[in-house]
């Protein structure tokens, strides 16, 4: 688990081409959360391994999240 004063690498979330899938959060779920749209958002701070953010950003169907 990063520091929370390292809290890892940033991330970009392109709100029109989320879908709401939930890969994020199945491999990084104390970063990714859904809002009332179930939409990807950032939780904060975010708390897991900067690998598994990668591998959730990688896991996103439709690329709607970038590093």
């Amino acid at each position: 688990m990063p520091d929370e004063a390292s809290p890892g690498p940033a991330v970009a979330i392109d709100r029109e081409a989320c879908l709401g899938t939930g890969l994020c959060i199945v491999y990084a779920p104390r970063t990714f959360a859904h809002d009332d749209e179930t939409k990807a958002v950032l939780q904060d701070p975010p708390h897991d391994d900067p690998d598994d953010v990668r591998t959730a950003v990688e896991a996103c169907p439709m690329g709607a999240l970038a590093l």
